[in-house]
């Protein structure tokens, strides 16, 4: 049968899309053929339309785009270089704010032209801006002076995924969003996530009819959708639990349209995202990498320089009773001297950017293979930040302590002599304001705030003295290594940390596409599962 064509909205950098069109399906052929992604942030819509541009490619990417990774300096102009994929990605991905413009410009157009030419298979997946669902959003919020929710438009974006939902008609459609949405209300009545399950069955007059389906509910069975509702915490998706090395807890709510939903065979919906035995970790995708130095943002940065700067923290922070256990408190003490011994040991320090490619050993195969990409000689994206010199003996302090307590410090674990001059360090607010990535479990949740200071994600090697990279973020959030972020450092970071994990779209993707094209022989056979392939 033919791909489903897919809208993606509120797209980001294609996290989704990216997933999904990795998918096989009948002959070797996509599953989901992308027709149409929309981005409003400019940074992230140029990222979005040149993955877009790569895909045409079929798994064969050009040399030329090889080229300019290794190499750097302009990006080669593919609407010159290849005009036929290059007005295809523009045709495809949209700069476009929804609900600014007037839909019957272009938008409503389009979407009535998609509708026709999939016969009514075609999928609508994305999810509106989280700022004022998030929890940290929220909080922000509350602290505007005569901030009113109901006035604030991003409570009401979801309202354009419900239009263009009524408008396509699709077999089906995803939407991702944070977990606080499940909590969010306007004024503090009427949860806001009530309204939009309402909105999502198409309780409206004439609106098309869907049943919702959690991909991982608690009870971990859905066998009947006339008779099982599920609740709104069955629509919490933990990406650890899919082989992310991240713990990122999103809710994502699958809708199949009525008559897609009552012709499946029984059984069609058991053990839809059958849970992954794949664990991975920290230190499975950033092992291997390239080590680098961090930057020094006073002063001069020079590799001399750092070397001092770094080489004077780390004596210091070796000399520091910090009031642990007498056995904890040794081991903190030794390996804060280990590595001032390595660090005077070392002939060059790291650079700020290195070549080569790598990746941990220990890395299970299904992920490596998803991430790596041979071609490349060095990663993109993988530049370090510059930090002030008092930051960087909190970063190492931070990391050795990690190593020897196993767990990142708290505001409280940190000496005097360390702690940095807020007013609210003590107060319990940000106890965690320093954390290191422990490397041996999940990350912590990748966000946008990745793009402030760095101070929630620390490499948890004390030796990089340093926080994390664009492409190791990305690591985190499984974007394949030759997915290349564009605009400024800060609207990279922003785009990693606002994405949908790839390799999590891609089991959605997989999961949904199953109940789509089932039959009574196929349920009962398991799912086969392909190599998995990070080539767009």
């Amino acid at each position: 049968m033919p791909a489903y064509s897919v809208i993606d909205i509120f797209a980001g950098p294609g996290g989704l899309a990216e997933g999904f069109s990795s998918v096989p399906g009948a002959g070797g052929e996509r599953a989901y053929h992308i027709a149409l992604s929309i981005e409003k942030e400019r940074a992230a819509h140029s990222t979005l339309r040149l993955r877009s541009f790569l895909r045409q490619f079929n798994g064969s990417l050009p040399d030329q785009y090889y080229h300019f990774l290794a190499q750097g300096g302009d990006e080669p102009d593919w609407a010159t270089e290849y005009p036929r994929e290059w007005a295809k990605a523009v045709d495809e991905a949209w700069q476009l704010e929804l609900g600014k413009e007037d839909p019957e410009k272009r938008l409503n157009g389009r979407i009535d032209e998609i509708r026709e030419q999939s016969g009514g298979n075609s999928i609508l997946i994305g999810g509106p801006p989280c700022q004022a669902y998030s929890l940290v959003g929220r909080a922000r919020n509350q602290g505007k002076k005569d901030y009113v929710a109901s006035d604030d438009e991003k409570h009401f974006l979801y309202k354009e995924y419900i239009r263009i939902l009524d408008r396509l008609q699709p077999a089906a459609f995803v939407m991702e969003n944070v977990k606080g949405m499940l909590s969010s209300s306007v004024d503090g009545e009427n949860r806001i996530f009530d309204q939009v399950l309402r909105d999502l069955r198409g309780e409206r007059r004439a609106a098309t009819q869907y049943r919702l389906v959690a991909l991982d509910p608690r009870s971990h069975r859905q066998l009947d959708l006339s008779t099982f509702e599920p609740r709104a915490a069955d629509f919490i998706v933990r990406a650890e639990d899919f082989g992310v090395p991240q713990a990122r807890h999103r809710v994502i709510v699958v809708g199949l349209r009525a008559d897609v939903a009552d012709g499946l065979p029984n059984g069609a919906l058991a053990d839809l995202m059958v849970r992954h035995t794949l664990k991975t970790t920290v230190q499975h995708v950033l092992d291997g990498m390239p080590k680098l130095r961090s930057g020094l943002s006073r002063g001069v940065d020079s590799d001399s320089e750092w070397r001092a700067v770094v080489e004077d923290a780390m004596a210091f922070v070796s000399d520091l009773d910090i009031g642990l256990p007498d056995d904890l408190q040794q081991s903190f003490s030794s390996r804060a001297r280990e590595c001032l011994v390595a660090l005077r040991g070392m002939n060059r320090v790291p650079g700020r950017e290195a070549g080569g490619n790598g990746i941990s050993a220990e890395c299970p195969g299904e992920l490596r293979d998803w991430l790596v990409d041979a071609r490349l000689s060095n990663l993109p994206n993988h530049a370090t930040r510059s930090h002030m010199p008092s930051d960087l003996a909190r970063y190492f302090f931070a990391a050795v302590f990690a190593q020897a307590v196993g767990r990142s410090p708290k505001a409280s674990d940190f000496p005097e002599e360390l702690s940095p001059n807020h007013e609210n360090w003590k107060t319990g607010k940000f106890a965690d304001r320093f954390r290191v990535q422990l490397a041996g479990g999940p990350s912590t949740t990748v966000t946008s705030h990745i793009s402030k200071d760095g101070h929630y994600f620390i490499h948890p090697d004390p030796l990089q003295c340093r926080s994390l990279s664009v492409r190791e973020a990305a690591r985190l959030q499984t974007f394949p290594d030759n997915y290349f972020f564009k605009g400024n450092r800060t609207e990279q970071y922003i785009q990693v940390g606002n994405a949908v994990p790839p390799l999590l779209a891609r089991w959605i993707g997989e999961a949904l596409f199953s109940i789509l094209t089932a039959d009574d022989d196929a349920v009962e056979k398991p799912v086969e599962r392909t190599r998995l392939s990070n080539v767009a």
